[in-house]
């Protein structure tokens, strides 16, 4: 499954630092990590079984930015099966 723009603006945004935020988004479910900074960092998306976790895919972003703070590249990459 290839992540989506709509999606992909709203893993853009900034959220509470350093924690695991759970939401719905197209009848998919969602749970993402974010860094120290807010960004999201680590998602997960698919369905959410009975224990909280989702079964689905898994995804993993790539941020590097440069001296003066300028992010220079944002890529999220498939790492695999989530379960």
């Amino acid at each position: 499954m290839k992540l989506n723009d709509d999606l992909i603006k709203k893993l853009e945004k900034q959220y509470t630092p350093s924690t695991m935020i759970d939401m719905e988004f197209r009848g998919n479910d969602l749970s993402f990590k974010t860094d120290e900074e807010g960004n999201p960092i680590l998602l997960f998306i698919g369905k959410r079984t009975g224990d909280g976790n989702v079964r689905g895919e898994r995804y993993a972003r790539t941020l590097k930015y440069d001296r003066e703070g300028n992010r220079i590249k944002d890529h999220w990459e498939l790492k695999g099966k989530a379960t």
